[in-house]
Parts: C-alpha cells; structure tokens; sequence
C-alpha cells in the first residue's frame, strides 16, 4: 500500500499540534484528516474509515479515552490502529487508553522526525489478509500456522500448541499490544485456565526459545512481539 493511500485522522483540540504534525505527515506523503473534539473523530473515523487514528486524551466535549471506546464499537474499524498523544507523567491515561481499545500511544512533547518514525512503525503493523495468511515471515521467525511449524533463523523449533498459538497471535500484528484478557480469550478460549500466570509462563518459555528480546512486557496491561 503507497503512502497517499494510507488515512491518518488526527484528532486535537491545540491548533498548532494539528499544523505541525499535520504538516509533518502530509510531508511523509500520508493523507491526513483532522478533527478538534471526541465528537467529530467519531463521525470521521465513521466516514473515512483511517488506518490509523492519532488521538489526544484532554478534549472538550468527548475526551479520547472515550472517543476510543465509541470508534472500537464500529466493526467497520476493527483494523484501524489508535494510538493514544499523552503528556508525560500520565500513566493513568495511558493505562485507560488501553482499556478503551488504543493499540499505542505516543508521548508528548516529541520532536516532529520522531513522531514520523513512530507513525512508519505503526503503519507496519497493517498487512492485507493477515489472518488469512498461512505463513508469517518476520526477521528471521516463519510461522507456518497450516502445519504448525516455527523455523528461527534457519532451526526449526517445536512448540507445545498453547505457545505456538500465542506466538503466532503476537506476530500477526508486531509493535501491537495485546492486553492479558485478549490473549486468555483468543489462546485459551473457553478453556479451563490454571492459574493467574499461565500467560507469563508460556512467555517465559517462549523467550527462552525465540528470544527475551523478541516479546515486550507492558506492565499491568499484556505483552507484544517485536520484529
């Protein structure tokens, strides 16, 4: 997918963000759309349907902890990425952001370059067809999730189901944090968990085979893979 066809709705109600990073994006060759309240970044979103959405938490009239909430209750935006602008020191929001459906979030203030590296990151998370997709090829990791097999740079390792199931749900989309409730859900279903950390234990197991550096924990929230 090229760069103008990508969407990005940037939501703030501080005129000079939305110009600056506005700017920045447009820049990068992104098409940008903008909205200054929870309100107008619902009925955007609903109408542009963007790949990613750019979302301040302070706003009148709606907040984006909740315009979060009311955009993930559109299955017409379940892929779109959300990402949360905070401002340094509010772990709060950032916590909550994540609760309400946000993928990541970005810290202000950040310098405009780095913002635009954050936003390529994110960006490729977006695969066409991902769940489709039989075998994922990331760095030196392939899933084949047909047959069940990893291969890690060149050694093929054998896995129980349950971490092969939750490796290859972290790598469908890297960079994404995926909360502790979701993974319990798309791993173990209605399965009869065992204990609080069953989570923890398998990806202890799974660091110790793929890499510690390959999963990222997201303390009181989940964990995600990085490529």
């Amino acid at each position: 997918m090229k760069k103008r066809d990508i969407k990005i709705l940037l939501v703030d109600d501080e005129p000079d963000i939305l110009e600056i990073v506005g700017y920045n994006l447009s820049a990068e060759g992104y098409h940008i759309i903008t909205a200054t309240n929870g309100h107008e970044a619902v009925k955007k979103a609903k109408k542009e349907r963007p790949h990613l959405i750019i979302l301040d938490v302070m706003m009148p009239e709606m907040d984006g902890i909740e315009a979060c909430e009311q955009i993930r209750k559109n299955p017409d935006l379940n892929d779109t990425i959300i990402t949360f602008l905070t401002a340094r020191g509010e772990d709060y929001s950032q916590v909550a952001g994540f609760d309400a459906g946000a993928d990541d979030y970005i810290t202000k203030p950040i310098k405009p370059k780095v913002l635009v590296s954050k936003v390529n990151a994110l960006l490729r998370r977006l695969k066409e067809d991902t769940d489709t997709d039989t075998i994922l090829k990331i760095g030196g990791l392939i899933i084949n999730r047909e047959e069940y097999k990893i291969s890690h740079k060149g050694e093929e390792i054998i896995l129980p189901r349950k971490e092969f199931e939750l490796l290859s749900l972290l790598a469908t989309k890297p960079g994404k944090v995926f909360k502790r409730e979701e993974i319990l859900d798309k791993v173990w279903g209605n399965e009869v968990v065992v204990g609080g950390r069953t989570i923890d234990v398998h990806i202890r197991k799974l660091r110790e085979k793929i890499g510690d550096k390959s999963f990222k924990t997201v303390k009181g929230v989940g964990y995600k893979f990085v490529d």
